[in-house]
């Protein structure tokens, strides 16, 4: 079978001609009277509508901020040495961290697992548990 050969299975549906006379005469199932009635009462575009309206919105409009990357202890203690420094830029080349929209993504570390290395870290938000966890290896939070 080709394309050329394909056939639908079922008749095309006609459309109603309405206002001629015979049962779909006169109102012409447009209802009567009134607004609803009139040849000019149609739908406007959604789109246009939502433009008109927009300038005249009042309100709290919040931008929705990113919740951070999160980052177990465990992990830094997987690819770091004691005695480096650990900052975004460093976790994104250590494909730690992705870059979100061409950005190095807000990250916070969290203090699951265990570490022995001395970090220095820097520009992370950092959970009270993996600050005790790291201070006690020695290491630093700037």
């Amino acid at each position: 079978m080709q394309l050329h050969q394909l056939k639908p299975i079922h008749k095309r549906k006609e459309r109603k001609r309405i206002g001629r006379g015979g049962k779909k005469g006169s109102h012409c199932g447009r209802g009567t009277k009134g607004q609803t009635m009139r040849s000019t009462n149609k739908l406007q575009p959604v789109i246009r509508q939502i433009i008109k309206r927009y300038p005249k919105l009042r309100g709290y409009r919040f931008k929705s901020r990113l919740k951070p990357t999160v980052l177990n202890i465990e992990d830094l203690e997987k690819k770091f040495r004691s005695g480096e420094t650990v900052n975004p830029k460093i976790l994104v080349e250590r494909k730690l961290v992705r870059r979100i929209k061409g950005k190095t993504p807000e990250v916070k570390i969290l203090g699951e697992g265990k570490i022995t290395k001395s970090l220095t870290i820097e520009g992370f938000q950092v959970s009270k548990s993996a600050k005790e966890k790291i201070e006690k290896a020695g290491g630093k939070i700037k």
